[in-house]
């Protein structure tokens, strides 16, 4: 089992910066592919970021160039930048922890913190 636990959402202004983190609680880099996702009030949940054990980073288009995301193994806490934030990026943001081994799938989730951009 693991656990993940996020922190770091608020409020913001446009064009301000935020830095979101997901600190799991054992070492799964190395074999879990890390994501952030968010959720907006009415919509699903998609994907914003990912990173791949290996290290290899996706973005979603609509924060491509805005927002970064990295990963601390010593600190087993996986980060997301947000800069050049617009009120279209308020949501809900979820880390999540996915493995495919064998026949076996294993998803982890936070519980989410709030981002919300306004003036």
């Amino acid at each position: 089992q693991v656990q993940l636990v996020e922190s770091g959402g608020g409020l913001v202004q446009p064009g301000g910066s935020l830095r979101l983190s997901c600190a799991a609680s054992k070492s799964i880099f190395s074999f879990y592919t890390m994501g952030w996702y968010r959720q907006a009030p009415g919509k699903q949940r998609v994907l914003v970021a990912s990173m791949l054990s290996g290290g290899t980073k996706n973005y979603a288009d609509f924060v491509k160039g805005r927002f970064t995301i990295s990963r601390d193994n010593a600190q087993n806490t996986v980060y997301l930048e947000m800069n050049s934030l617009k009120p279209e990026d308020t949501a809900v943001y979820y880390c999540n922890a996915h493995r495919v081994s064998g026949p076996y799938e294993y998803d982890y989730w936070g519980q989410g913190t709030q981002v919300t951009v306004s003036s």
